[in-house]
């Protein structure tokens, strides 16, 4: 009974190492960009939503904000940079790139923010880089950002 306990120990931690590893060297998507002025869009798998997207599955609302293009996207660039395991990759003119990576298996997800002046929004893909399913993971980020990108009490937009 004991030693099959240590097999099954032993083969949970070989797993771990082994989603570790392949987690780290998941190499940056290609897809990562703004290519005639729009974000990627979605894969078939769950584990992404888009604010451009269509279908129900992936399909997320668009982060509204107040000010400038340029005060929207030093505050996107405080907000994002102030989460948890969040890098900030790039940021050129109206688009911020960063990577969130989990503390535990150190899964990356890739989160793009494009100024989109003409809807007067910013709109944002958030992917998981591996696996099928994120668990509601991407989704929660993006609306944890969305309630701090909101102004202070009593500003108006």
């Amino acid at each position: 009974m004991l030693n099959a306990f240590y097999i099954i120990a032993g083969l949970m931690a070989v797993g771990c190492v082994m989603m570790f590893v392949i987690s780290a060297m998941t190499p940056r998507p290609s897809s990562i960009g703004v290519v005639n002025g729009q974000l990627a869009a979605v894969p078939d798998s769950p584990n992404c939503v888009s604010s451009t997207a269509e279908d129900q599955l992936h399909a997320i609302a668009p982060l509204t904000w107040t000010g400038s293009q340029q005060d929207a996207m030093q505050k996107l660039r405080s907000v994002v940079s102030g989460m948890p395991g969040a890098t900030i990759v790039e940021q050129q003119d109206g688009y911020l790139y960063a990577e969130f990576r989990s503390r535990l298996f150190q899964y990356v997800d890739d989160v793009e923010f494009l100024v989109d002046t003409d809807a007067g929004v910013i709109q944002f893909r958030s992917a998981s880089r591996v696996g099928y399913s994120d668990m509601g993971v991407n989704r929660a980020r993006m609306e944890q950002i969305r309630q701090r990108m909101q102004p202070a009490s009593g500003q108006t937009k």
